[in-house]
């Protein structure tokens, strides 16, 4: 590998944001490349279709406390779930602040990503919307992906033809009068289904929610505070299974059994088996009878679903929010191909075992939020280019004893395949970062005794 490092980070959102700054604070050259026309990502409300965005009213599921960079705390005015809108003026900010504007090429496609006999890669790319345009390439010592892993729909097996208004959660942009009167089916019950079936709800004549598996719901408050703080108030030495018992207590203490008060799937697992649904107005919209639950569907005949159990009804709008494929279209599928996977074969979801200078940046589904986790991420990674950290040799077994010990027992399936434990992980990269003797400061800026009493470390 060249002597000179030159590091190419792939998207400019939250991750690849953070990603860049480590990179600069270093003094080492960087390139970021991003589709879109600005900075934020999936973060940035676009109408358009075919764009992965936000839709109109979304407001963030993690609060303020465990979303900000720990270095860069959000305004004290944004409210403890802050809007895209904020949120794409707080990214803006970010980059701003460290000068990463000035090192992204905008509306610029990376189409290939290919290592290269000497240790380094070459990138192919081309500006976006000029498909007969000119593509260039440029070589780079490093290479950082954050393209995000919520862009690429995944789509469900109907079990035949609907004649109706059919889209994946991946287009909703949001509720307007052409919805009014209309019965919508909304599929999933994660988060954005959730959101999909409250603000359709607000208009529409009939909501259905068709729930294929049990789903613990959390509201967004419990006791006046949010709930991600007031889980991260639970000793650090506590047992993971105690821990898990007093939430699934506390849940069901305040939301009652789901099957029999609001005809939803009781779960079986524990709170945080599974990446759980952060949503206040579901549980009392479903009271009110305007989200009404369903079961799994069986068939689709024309606009007639048809569930499992034997019910049925007519729709004209179906939106499919059933997550979507982890994909990196510029890297070979010998490279890492995830996309169906249950398990991401990578070191703290980061490090390649074969390529030492490819790092998957933000590639991981916390119970909280991704960016301040993403942000050390990127510092253990400059500091390996810098040569200040060894990573663990054969990388390979420490991979496989990581996937043989997650956070939690997670469910299986693709969904939790990059599923971490937010402040597990935290102190997981903390603890890689202090093996260089590495000293990170003592974040967050302006929120040190914060930290410092729920992240005891």
């Amino acid at each position: 590998m060249s002597s000179c490092v030159r590091v190419a980070v792939i998207g400019a959102g939250p991750s690849g944001l953070a990603a860049a700054k480590n990179v600069l604070r270093a003094g080492f050259e960087v390139v970021v490349f991003e589709k879109n026309d600005g900075v934020g990502g999936n973060w940035v409300f676009r109408a358009k279709t075919g764009h992965s965005s936000v839709y109109e009213n979304t407001h963030i599921i993690s609060s303020k406390t465990w979303s900000e960079y720990e270095d860069f705390p959000m305004p004290d005015h944004y409210p403890d779930y802050p809007s895209h809108d904020q949120l794409r003026r707080y990214f803006e900010s970010y980059a701003a602040h460290f000068d990463v504007l000035s090192i992204i090429r905008f509306e610029t496609e990376v189409l290939n990503v290919q290592p290269q006999p000497e240790g380094d890669f070459l990138v192919r790319w081309r500006s976006c919307g000029d498909d007969n345009g000119a593509e260039c390439e440029e070589r780079f010592s490093h290479v950082m992906v954050a393209n995000g892993h919520h862009w690429c729909p995944r789509h469900p097996e109907l079990g035949g033809e609907f004649t109706g208004t059919y889209m994946h959660s991946h287009d909703f942009k949001g509720v307007d009068d052409s919805w009014r009167n209309k019965r919508v089916l909304v599929i999933g019950a994660g988060n954005s289904a959730c959101d999909v079936a409250v603000e359709a709800a607000r208009v529409a004549d009939e909501v259905h929610l068709s729930i294929r598996s049990p789903q613990w719901f959390l509201p967004k408050f419990i006791f006046g505070v949010p709930s991600d703080v007031l889980g991260a108030k639970f000793p650090r030495w506590l047992p993971k299974r105690w821990k898990q018992r007093a939430m699934t207590w506390l849940l069901r203490l305040l939301q009652g059994n789901y099957e029999r008060t609001y005809g939803l799937p009781q779960p079986k697992n524990l709170v945080l088996s599974h990446h759980p649904t952060v949503n206040s107005d579901l549980l009392d919209f479903i009271r009110h009878g305007r989200i009404i639950p369903k079961r799994a569907i069986e068939q689709v005949n024309q606009r007639q679903v048809s569930f499992a159990g034997g019910d049925s009804c007519e729709v004209d709008i179906i939106v499919a929010c059933t997550g979507f494929r982890t994909v990196f279209p510029f890297l070979d599928v010998e490279i890492l191909d995830v996309a169906d996977q249950e398990q991401v074969p990578l070191y703290l979801k980061m490090m390649h075992p074969d390529y030492q200078g490819l790092y998957f940046i933000g590639l991981f589904q916390p119970l909280g939020c991704i960016w301040p986790l993403a942000d050390y991420q990127a510092k253990l990674a400059v500091q390996e280019i810098k040569g200040a950290y060894q990573r663990p040799e054969p990388l390979q077994q420490a991979i496989e004893q990581e996937l043989a010990n997650p956070h939690y027992a997670f469910e299986g399936g693709a969904r939790h395949a990059v599923e971490v434990d937010y402040h597990q992980f935290r102190a997981q990269l903390k603890a890689e970062l202090k093996k260089g003797a590495i000293d990170i400061g003592e974040p967050p800026a302006g929120r040190k005794d914060y930290y410092k009493q729920f992240a005891r470390e």
